[in-house]
Protein backbone atom coordinates (compact mmCIF):
# COMPACT_ATOMS: atom_id res chain seq x y z
CA UNK A 1 0.00 0.00 0.00
CA UNK A 2 1.14 3.64 -1.19
CA UNK A 3 0.95 6.65 0.97
CA UNK A 4 -0.24 10.33 0.19
CA UNK A 5 -0.10 13.42 2.42
CA UNK A 6 -2.18 16.57 0.86
CA UNK A 7 -0.61 19.26 1.59
CA UNK A 8 -1.68 22.23 -1.00
CA UNK A 9 -4.13 24.92 -0.96
CA UNK A 10 -3.57 28.45 0.11
CA UNK A 11 -4.41 28.31 3.72
CA UNK A 12 -6.87 31.31 3.97
CA UNK A 13 -8.38 30.52 6.84
CA UNK A 14 -4.99 31.17 8.92
CA UNK A 15 -4.23 34.36 6.82
CA UNK A 16 -1.29 36.12 7.62
CA UNK A 17 0.31 33.52 8.97
CA UNK A 18 -0.07 31.85 5.19
CA UNK A 19 1.16 34.76 3.63
CA UNK A 20 4.62 34.07 3.39
CA UNK A 21 4.83 29.95 3.84
CA UNK A 22 2.28 26.92 2.89
CA UNK A 23 0.05 26.14 6.40
CA UNK A 24 1.87 22.68 6.58
CA UNK A 25 4.86 23.97 7.51
CA UNK A 26 3.35 26.15 10.48
CA UNK A 27 4.67 24.26 13.82
CA UNK A 28 2.38 21.71 16.28
CA UNK A 29 4.24 22.68 19.56
CA UNK A 30 7.86 21.46 18.55
CA UNK A 31 7.74 20.28 15.21
CA UNK A 32 6.11 21.20 11.45
CA UNK A 33 2.96 20.19 10.83
CA UNK A 34 3.80 18.21 7.85
CA UNK A 35 6.05 15.97 10.27
CA UNK A 36 2.67 14.78 11.46
CA UNK A 37 0.72 12.84 8.83
CA UNK A 38 3.97 11.65 7.46
CA UNK A 39 4.30 9.98 10.88
CA UNK A 40 1.03 8.81 10.71
CA UNK A 41 1.97 6.70 7.44
CA UNK A 42 5.00 5.66 8.82
CA UNK A 43 3.50 4.47 12.13
CA UNK A 44 1.29 1.86 9.69
CA UNK A 45 4.06 0.62 8.25
CA UNK A 46 3.58 2.59 5.48
CA UNK A 47 7.03 3.55 4.04
CA UNK A 48 6.40 4.72 -0.23
CA UNK A 49 5.09 8.21 0.16
CA UNK A 50 3.88 11.03 -2.02
CA UNK A 51 3.51 14.47 -0.75
CA UNK A 52 1.09 17.05 -3.01
CA UNK A 53 1.58 20.60 -2.36
CA UNK A 54 1.17 23.64 -4.09
CA UNK A 55 1.21 27.49 -3.93
CA UNK A 56 4.80 30.08 -3.41
CA UNK A 57 6.61 28.27 -1.24
CA UNK A 58 6.24 24.22 -2.91
CA UNK A 59 10.38 23.71 -2.62
CA UNK A 60 10.25 24.38 0.63
CA UNK A 61 8.95 21.04 1.50
CA UNK A 62 11.91 19.56 -0.74
CA UNK A 63 14.21 21.61 1.45
CA UNK A 64 12.36 20.67 4.79
CA UNK A 65 11.92 16.97 4.39
CA UNK A 66 14.25 16.09 1.18
CA UNK A 67 14.12 11.84 0.85
CA UNK A 68 12.80 11.41 4.46
CA UNK A 69 15.50 9.99 6.18
CA UNK A 70 14.57 11.76 9.74
CA UNK A 71 11.36 9.34 9.21
CA UNK A 72 13.46 6.37 8.26
CA UNK A 73 12.87 6.18 4.63
CA UNK A 74 14.76 6.03 1.81
CA UNK A 75 12.47 8.66 -0.62
CA UNK A 76 9.58 10.86 -0.77
CA UNK A 77 7.83 11.62 -4.14
CA UNK A 78 6.52 15.10 -4.54
CA UNK A 79 3.97 16.45 -7.01
CA UNK A 80 2.65 19.93 -7.49
CA UNK A 81 -1.43 21.06 -7.55
CA UNK A 82 -1.94 24.12 -9.27
CA UNK A 83 -4.30 26.44 -7.54
CA UNK A 84 -7.28 24.95 -4.97
CA UNK A 85 -9.10 22.63 -6.67
CA UNK A 86 -10.27 20.57 -4.12
CA UNK A 87 -9.34 17.62 -1.98
CA UNK A 88 -10.24 15.18 -4.97
CA UNK A 89 -8.54 17.55 -7.17
CA UNK A 90 -4.87 16.67 -5.55
CA UNK A 91 -5.62 13.11 -4.78
CA UNK A 92 -5.89 12.38 -8.90
CA UNK A 93 -2.35 13.96 -9.38
CA UNK A 94 -1.27 11.10 -7.60
CA UNK A 95 -2.48 7.99 -10.27
CA UNK A 96 0.74 7.98 -11.33
CA UNK A 97 2.16 7.32 -8.06
CA UNK A 98 -0.37 4.73 -7.44
CA UNK A 99 0.75 2.68 -10.05
CA UNK A 100 -2.67 0.07 -9.37
CA UNK A 101 -2.03 -0.38 -5.74
CA UNK A 102 -4.01 0.59 -2.92
CA UNK A 103 -4.03 3.72 -1.12
CA UNK A 104 -3.92 5.68 2.46
CA UNK A 105 -4.39 9.09 2.10
CA UNK A 106 -4.02 11.38 5.21
CA UNK A 107 -4.67 15.42 5.09
CA UNK A 108 -1.89 17.42 5.91
CA UNK A 109 -3.38 19.38 8.47
CA UNK A 110 -4.94 16.33 10.51
CA UNK A 111 -3.45 15.36 13.89
CA UNK A 112 -4.00 12.19 15.80
CA UNK A 113 -2.86 11.31 19.24
CA UNK A 114 -2.44 6.96 18.34
CA UNK A 115 -2.20 5.14 15.09
CA UNK A 116 -3.64 3.56 12.51
CA UNK A 117 -1.96 0.37 11.64
CA UNK A 118 -5.03 -1.61 12.84
CA UNK A 119 -7.06 -0.26 10.12
CA UNK A 120 -4.26 -0.05 7.48
CA UNK A 121 -3.79 -3.97 7.77
CA UNK A 122 -7.92 -4.43 8.09
CA UNK A 123 -7.89 -2.49 4.92
CA UNK A 124 -4.75 -4.71 3.42
CA UNK A 125 -7.43 -7.57 3.70
CA UNK A 126 -10.08 -6.13 2.26
CA UNK A 127 -10.75 -7.44 -1.16
CA UNK A 128 -11.68 -3.96 -2.96
CA UNK A 129 -14.03 -0.60 -2.03
CA UNK A 130 -12.72 2.33 0.70
CA UNK A 131 -12.70 2.48 4.59
CA UNK A 132 -12.78 5.76 5.95
CA UNK A 133 -11.98 6.77 10.00
CA UNK A 134 -14.89 8.08 11.90
CA UNK A 135 -14.34 10.19 15.42
CA UNK A 136 -17.13 10.57 17.35
CA UNK A 137 -17.21 14.65 18.14
CA UNK A 138 -19.56 17.37 19.60
CA UNK A 139 -19.54 19.77 16.61
CA UNK A 140 -20.13 17.55 13.99
CA UNK A 141 -21.98 20.18 11.29
CA UNK A 142 -18.18 21.28 10.76
CA UNK A 143 -17.17 18.23 8.99
CA UNK A 144 -18.51 15.53 6.88
CA UNK A 145 -20.88 13.79 8.76
CA UNK A 146 -21.75 9.84 8.28
CA UNK A 147 -25.49 8.93 8.53
CA UNK A 148 -26.10 5.09 9.24
CA UNK A 149 -28.17 2.01 9.05
CA UNK A 150 -27.60 -0.57 11.68
CA UNK A 151 -23.86 -1.51 10.90
CA UNK A 152 -23.61 0.23 7.55
CA UNK A 153 -22.57 4.09 6.04
CA UNK A 154 -25.61 4.75 4.00
CA UNK A 155 -24.44 8.43 3.31
CA UNK A 156 -22.25 10.94 3.83
CA UNK A 157 -23.36 14.82 4.45
CA UNK A 158 -20.95 17.61 4.31
CA UNK A 159 -21.26 20.10 7.15
CA UNK A 160 -25.03 19.94 7.58
CA UNK A 161 -27.03 22.05 9.86
CA UNK A 162 -28.71 19.13 11.20
CA UNK A 163 -26.06 16.40 11.83
CA UNK A 164 -27.49 12.66 11.17
CA UNK A 165 -24.87 11.43 13.84
CA UNK A 166 -22.04 12.75 15.40
CA UNK A 167 -19.46 10.46 13.64
CA UNK A 168 -17.82 12.82 11.70
CA UNK A 169 -15.30 11.63 8.59
CA UNK A 170 -11.64 12.47 9.96
CA UNK A 171 -9.16 13.28 6.88
CA UNK A 172 -8.09 10.02 6.84
CA UNK A 173 -9.19 7.42 3.62
CA UNK A 174 -8.25 4.69 2.17
CA UNK A 175 -8.87 3.09 -1.83
CA UNK A 176 -8.27 0.58 -4.41
CA UNK A 177 -7.13 1.74 -7.47
CA UNK A 178 -10.73 2.54 -8.75
CA UNK A 179 -11.11 5.95 -6.60
CA UNK A 180 -9.26 7.73 -9.80
CA UNK A 181 -12.04 6.47 -11.78
CA UNK A 182 -14.18 7.76 -9.77
CA UNK A 183 -12.85 10.82 -9.45
CA UNK A 184 -12.85 11.39 -13.28
CA UNK A 185 -16.90 11.28 -13.06
CA UNK A 186 -17.03 14.01 -10.51
CA UNK A 187 -18.31 17.74 -11.21
CA UNK A 188 -17.09 20.55 -9.03
CA UNK A 189 -19.04 21.75 -6.61
CA UNK A 190 -20.54 25.09 -5.46
CA UNK A 191 -17.08 25.66 -4.30
CA UNK A 192 -16.03 25.03 -7.76
CA UNK A 193 -13.65 21.97 -5.88
CA UNK A 194 -13.45 18.37 -6.27
CA UNK A 195 -14.82 17.15 -3.52
CA UNK A 196 -13.82 14.50 -1.55
CA UNK A 197 -17.45 13.44 0.02
CA UNK A 198 -18.62 12.90 -3.49
CA UNK A 199 -15.53 10.10 -3.65
CA UNK A 200 -16.74 8.43 -0.66
CA UNK A 201 -20.35 8.39 -1.54
CA UNK A 202 -19.70 6.50 -4.92
CA UNK A 203 -18.29 4.16 -2.95
CA UNK A 204 -20.80 3.83 -0.40
CA UNK A 205 -23.19 3.68 -3.75
CA UNK A 206 -21.42 0.16 -4.88
CA UNK A 207 -21.43 -1.05 -1.53
CA UNK A 208 -17.47 -1.37 -1.09
CA UNK A 209 -17.17 1.31 1.64
CA UNK A 210 -15.90 0.02 5.05
CA UNK A 211 -14.91 2.06 8.30
CA UNK A 212 -13.27 2.27 11.70
CA UNK A 213 -13.51 4.20 14.73
CA UNK A 214 -10.25 6.18 15.29
CA UNK A 215 -8.63 5.84 19.05
CA UNK A 216 -7.40 8.43 20.53
CA UNK A 217 -8.07 12.23 19.86
CA UNK A 218 -8.33 13.94 16.32
CA UNK A 219 -7.81 16.97 15.35
CA UNK A 220 -7.24 19.10 12.52
CA UNK A 221 -5.02 22.27 12.45
CA UNK A 222 -6.70 24.65 9.80
CA UNK A 223 -8.20 27.56 11.78
CA UNK A 224 -6.60 29.94 14.33
CA UNK A 225 -8.79 27.93 17.09
CA UNK A 226 -7.33 24.33 16.16
CA UNK A 227 -4.19 25.59 15.50
CA UNK A 228 -3.59 26.19 18.81
CA UNK A 229 -5.75 22.86 20.42
CA UNK A 230 -3.61 21.00 18.00
CA UNK A 231 -0.45 22.16 19.97
CA UNK A 232 -1.48 22.10 23.17
CA UNK A 233 -2.98 18.33 22.22
CA UNK A 234 0.38 17.10 20.86
CA UNK A 235 2.08 19.20 24.23
CA UNK A 236 -0.24 17.30 26.96
CA UNK A 237 0.67 14.13 24.90
CA UNK A 238 4.24 14.49 25.90
CA UNK A 239 3.07 15.46 29.70
CA UNK A 240 3.52 19.17 29.21
CA UNK A 241 1.24 21.40 30.55
CA UNK A 242 -1.22 23.25 27.96
CA UNK A 243 -0.72 27.01 28.18
CA UNK A 244 -4.30 27.38 27.35
CA UNK A 245 -7.52 24.64 27.68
Amino acid sequence: MKGIVLAGGTGSRLFPLTKITNKHLLPIYDKPMIYYPIQTLVDAGIADIMVVTGGKNSGDFLRLLANGKGFGLKHIAYTYQEGEGGIADALNLCEHFADGQKICVVLGDNIIEKNIRGAVEAFRQQDKGGRILLKEVTDAERFGVAEFQGDHIVGIEEKPAEPKSNYAVTGIYMYDETVFDKIRTLKPSNRNELEITDVNNAYIREGTMTFSFLDGWWTDAGTFESLLRAANLVAQSRGVQAVYA
